[in-house]
C-alpha cells in the first residue's frame, strides 16, 4: 500500500521515493509485524482461553515427560494465527502486491496454515492431541506442494543466466575477433553488425581504440563484457523478424516467438542467447533449464539438472520443512526461535539473489523478483520476534499446528524461490536434526527393537537426561545461529 502511495507522491514530495526501495520497507515491514503481534497478543490470547482452545498433555507413553511438561495443560494452542494475521496485515502495508513471488510464498503460507488450523480445531473439538491423520496431513501438504511445483516448472523465477562475467568466457581470442569485426562498418557478418548497431557511441570509440592483435589486459577484457552487458540491455537490435530463420538454440526460438516476456529479464536473457549463438565458440552456453536445476553449495558452475522431477523435488522441500519445524515444536520458544534464524537467513540470500552485481560477484543465480522476498521474510522475522515475547518460557501461548506447517513452509518456499535449495539443510539445520532423530529412532526400533534416544524428537531426549527447558532452548537456537551463519559463508565459497 505505501509503495502505491508513494508512486504517486513522487512527483510533489521527492523524499517519499524512499518507500519504494525494498530495504525501506522490509525495514519498517520488522517492526510493523512485531507491533502487530505484541499489541494484538492479549487480546488473541484471552480470545482463546475463553474458546477453550488449550493444550493436551499426553499422560502415556513417557511419564517422565508428563511429569516435566503437565503445568503446560490449559495454556491456549493455534496462536499460529497472531504470526499468520501479523504478517498478511505488514505485507498489505509495505508489500509490492504486483511481485508473483510475495504471492507465491503468501499462498504456501496461509494454506499450510489453513491446513494446521484444521488439525488444530479438531483437537479441540475432540478433547485430544489427535487432529487431522497423517494420511490427511500429508496429503494436504502435497497437494499444496504440487501446486507450487508445477508452476515452477511452467513459469520460472529467473529465465537463466543474463549478463556476462570473465568466468563466461571460453576463448579471449576468438572473443576478440567477433568484437573487432563488430566494430568494422564493412564487416561480412549481418548477426554480427547488427547486435553492435545499437552500441553507444562513447563505448565504442574506447573499443576501436584496443589493440585487437594481442592479449588483452583485465580492464580491457572488462571493457568488451561492459560493452555486451549494455547491449544485452538494449531492445531495439532484438525483433524476433530479424532473427527468423537464423541459427539458433531452442530456447532463443522460443523467447523469440513470444508475443510479450512472461517473467522479469526475459529480454536480456534472450539478448544473451543470441550473442551467445552468434559469438561461436567464444561463451560457454549457459543452461536452458536452469529453472529446474539445484546449484550445489561451494560450487559456482556446478547443477543438478532435475527436468520435470523438480516438481516432486518442491513437493519434497514443502513436506519436509513444514513437518520439521511441526516436530520441533515441542518446547517453549524452541520452533519460533529456531524459525525466526532460518528465515533471517533467507531474508538475507533473498536481498543477495535479487542484485545483479552481487549474485554476479557470488556465482549465484539471480533472482530480479527476490527483492519482495527479503520485505517477505522481514514480515515473517518481526511476527516472530512478536510472537516469542509471548511463547518464551514460560509459555503464555502455543503456535500449534496453525504456526508450525505455515513458517516450515515459508522457509521451504524461500529456498525454492531464491534458488538456494540445496542451501536449505544447512540454514534449517536444526530442523533436520530434529526430524532425523525421529526417523533413525524409528529405523533403529523397527530393525533392532533398540532406541538410539531417550525419546524423539532430539529435543526431548535431552529433557530426559536433566536439561532444563530453557537450556534446551538456548542451547538448539545456538545451533541454529551457527547453522544459518555457516550457510551464508557457503555463498562466498565457490
Amino acid at each position: 500500500m505505501l509503495y502505491y502511495l508513494a508512486i504517486l507522491l513522487v512527483p510533489f514530495f521527492d523524499l517519499v521515493n524512499v518507500l519504494t526501495y525494498h530495504t525501506v520497507r522490509a525495514g519498517g515491514a520488522v517492526f510493523t509485524a512485531f507491533l502487530v503481534t505484541i499489541l494484538s497478543g492479549p487480546f488473541v490470547i484471552g480470545k482463546l482461553r475463553e474458546l477453550k482452545i488449550g493444550q493436551f498433555i499426553k499422560k502415556d507413553y513417557v511419564p517422565d515427560l508428563h511429569q516435566l511438561h503437565k503445568g503446560k495443560a490449559g495454556t491456549p494452542t493455534m496462536g499460529g494465527i497472531m504470526i499468520i494475521f501479523s504478517t498478511l496485515l505488514t505485507l498489505i502495508i509495505w508489500g509490492r502486491l504486483d511481485n508473483r513471488l510475495l504471492w507465491l510464498s503468501l499462498f504456501v503460507f496461509l494454506t499450510l496454515g489453513l491446513l494446521g488450523g484444521a488439525d488444530d480445531y479438531i483437537k479441540l473439538r475432540k478433547r485430544h492431541n489427535d487432529g487431522l491423520t497423517p494420511r490427511q496431513k500429508m496429503i494436504g501438504q502435497a497437494l499444496i506442494g504440487l501446486i507450487l511445483g508445477v508452476y515452477l516448472y511452467f513459469f520460472p523465477v529467473t529465465p537463466g543466466a543474463t549478463y556476462f562475467s570473465l568466468s563466461d568466457v571460453k576463448d579471449w581470442q576468438l572473443l576478440q575477433q567477433y568484437v573487432s569485426q563488430g566494430l568494422k562498418e564493412n564487416n561480412n557478418s549481418k548477426e554480427i553488425r547488427i547486435i553492435f548497431s545499437s552500441l553507444q557511441q562513447d563505448l565504442r570509440q574506447h573499443l576501436l581504440n584496443l589493440n585487437y592483435d594481442s592479449e588483452l589486459q583485465v580492464e580491457e577484457q572488462l571493457l568488451i563484457l561492459r560493452a555486451l552487458n549494455q547491449l544485452i540491455d538494449k531492445p531495439e537490435w532484438k525483433n524476433r523478424h530479424t532473427w527468423l530463420g537464423k541459427d539458433l538454440r531452442e530456447e532463443t526460438k522460443y523467447y523469440l516467438s513470444l508475443e510479450k516476456p512472461k517473467i522479469p529479464n526475459q529480454t536480456q536473457r534472450l539478448g544473451r542467447l543470441i550473442i551467445e549463438d552468434v559469438f561461436k565458440g567464444a561463451f560457454y552456453l549457459s543452461k536452458s533449464d536452469l529453472h529446474t536445476s539445484v546449484g550445489v553449495p561451494g560450487f559456482k558452475n556446478l547443477f543438478i539438472s532435475l527436468g520435470v522431477i523438480y516438481i516432486f523435488f518442491v513437493v519434497l522441500v514443502i513436506m519436509s520443512m513444514s513437518n520439521a519445524v511441526n516436530l520441533t515444536d515441542g518446547l517453549d520458544g524452541l520452533a519460533i526461535g529456531s524459525s525466526t534464524i532460518s528465515i533471517m537467513a533467507y531474508a538475507a540470500i533473498a536481498y543477495i539473489v535479487s542484485r545483479a552485481d552481487w549474485s554476479r560477484y557470488l556465482f549465484i543465480t539471480y533472482v530480479p523478483e527476490a527483492s519482495e522476498l527479503f520485505v517477505f521474510g522481514s514480515a515473517l522475522l518481526g511476527a516472530g520476534l512478536g510472537f516469542l515475547w509471548y511463547n518464551c518460557h514460560p509459555a503464555e501461548v502455543f503456535m500449534g499446528d496453525t504456526g508450525s506447517l505455515s513458517l516450515g513452509g515459508a522457509i521451504g518456499t524461500m529456498a525454492l524461490l531464491t534458488k538456494q535449495e540445496l542451501l536449505l539443510p544447512l540454514v534449517a539445520g536444526i530442523f533436520v536434526l530434529e526430524a532425523g532423530s525421529v526417523v533413525l529412532q524409528v529405523a533403529s526400533f523397527k530393525l533392532t527393537g533398540k532406541r538410539i534416544f531417550r525419546m524423539s524428537p532430539l529435543h526431548h531426549h535431552f529433557e530426559l537426561l536433566g536439561w532444563s527447558e530453557t537450556k534446551v532452548t538456548l542451547r538448539f537456537w545456538i545451533i541454529a545461529l551457527l547453522f544459518a551463519l555457516l550457510s551464508l559463508g557457503t555463498l562466498k565459497l565457490r
